[in-house]
């Protein structure tokens, strides 16, 4: 009998038959084997309860544990007390230094300072003396032969002079023949500037001139700008030396700045007095360029032994304008030297700002410029200077002071605080 369904139809599905006999063998196989393993399991000794147990009484670890738990019985605690006590101690001990130091430093004013805070100050005439291998001309140097050298000054005013010297030794210190082959001076210029003129300077050693001994071996020469072309230029001169020593060339460079305009002139013959408990030296000045000036001078005692560098530092118009250096009274009273005081090197300078040279020449006044009258010494003050801000910096150090002081005696009532540098130790 023909079928009743088309080609394209789907068979019918029928429902799935019982799983098959060798699956459910394998199935009953692998649980038999757990169950065995389990049995096998208990019946091992492990010295004492089972894993979980065991898991189950030990408390949960915080972190990796490395060491063992450690007993805090005989341990030294840290004195936390003590450490504290000594920081602050410390702390009023530097309060303490900072306050004192400052009030020592500033007992003087600027302008009156012991010798001793500026002993680079105190012979500014004296030679620039140095001594170097020799240095070849064309680059390198001979380390058997040492050049000395000297220049009497390196600032220079309008007429004054600059003298050069120099001598060739072994290292043993003998003078070795020595023979100048040429010395120049030129000013030295920038890109775009007009070169100056070269001027010859003789060097010579026949006790003439700069040369004090003549057949020595030392050389001299003398620089003398306003006598040469280069009388108007402002700057830099450089004199380059060339030289000879045992068949070999060498060449040596000095530097000394000149200025040739004369900013302001001494004008009168200078004069001393005791004024409000301190030594004023008055120096006339007659002022042609307005501005500020700078004047140092210094003062020795009777013996000659040095005692203060006295600084003037203020704007002066032109015309006669009066230069006081200020011997303090306080410095006087401290030093004690032996009275009579002398000024003597005095030199200053017009301060030019955004150029170069920064500086304009005040003509020195060199060795001895005024012996003062024996005053006594009970007509000094004693007095430290007063200024505001030296009162002011004095007022917030004190208060660090105080503050550190305070803070040390409340934390440690009994015990007194450290000895002060300079003020006693009051709370």
């Amino acid at each position: 009998m023909p079928s009743s369904r088309h080609g394209n139809d789907k068979p019918p599905r029928h429902p799935s038959g019982p799983p098959r006999p060798r699956l459910r063998r394998l199935v009953l196989a692998s649980a038999a084997v757990v169950v065995l393993v389990v049995l096998a399991w208990s019946a091992m000794d492990h010295d004492g309860a089972a894993p979980v147990a065991a898991a189950a009484r030990a408390p949960a670890p915080r972190g990796p544990q490395f060491f063992g738990q450690v007993q805090a019985e005989g341990l030294p605690l840290p004195d936390d007390r003590a450490s504290r006590r000594r920081q602050l101690v410390e702390n009023v001990q530097l309060a303490d230094h900072t306050y004192c130091s400052y009030r020592a430093s500033t007992q003087y004013p600027a302008g009156s300072r012991p010798m001793t805070d500026n002993p680079d100050q105190n012979r500014p005439n004296d030679p620039v003396a140095s001594m170097n291998p020799m240095r070849l001309d064309g680059g390198g140097s001979e380390g058997r032969v040492q050049l000395q050298t000297s220049q009497s000054r390196v600032y220079m005013a309008s007429g004054e002079a600059v003298a050069f010297s120099l001598r060739a030794v072994d290292a043993e210190g003998k003078t070795l023949p020595l023979v100048i082959t040429r010395a120049l001076a030129q000013g030295i210029t920038y890109r775009g500037a007009r070169q100056t003129p070269q001027v010859s300077i003789p060097f010579v050693d026949d006790g003439t001139g700069a040369d004090p001994v003549p057949n020595d071996g030392a050389f001299a020469g003398v620089l003398a700008p306003a006598q040469t072309g280069l009388a108007s230029f402002n700057g830099t001169i450089r004199t380059e030396v060339r030289y000879n020593v045992g068949g070999k060339s060498g060449v040596v460079q000095f530097d000394v700045i000149y200025t040739p305009e004369l900013p302001a002139v001494w004008a009168g013959a200078p004069r001393e007095a005791v004024e409000e408990g301190s030594l004023v030296f008055h120096l006339p000045l007659e002022v042609r360029m307005p501005g500020r000036y700078i004047i140092n001078g210094r003062v020795d005692d009777a013996r000659g032994h040095p005692v203060a560098l006295l600084t003037f530092n203020d704007v002066l118009g032109p015309g006669p304008n009066d230069v006081r250096l200020t011997v303090f009274g306080k410095l006087l009273r401290d030093q004690s030297p032996p009275l009579p005081l002398t000024l003597r090197d005095v030199d200053g300078y017009l301060l030019k700002e955004n150029t170069d040279p920064d500086r304009a020449l005040v003509p020195r006044l060199q060795g001895k410029v005024l012996t003062a009258a024996a005053h006594s010494p009970k007509s000094f003050s004693d007095a430290e200077w007063q200024s505001e801000e030296r009162s002011r910096y004095l007022t917030e150090f004190g208060k660090d002071l105080r503050e550190a002081r305070a803070r040390l005696a409340a934390f440690d009532p009994t015990s007194p605080p450290p000895p002060s540098e300079c003020m006693p130790a009051t709370r």
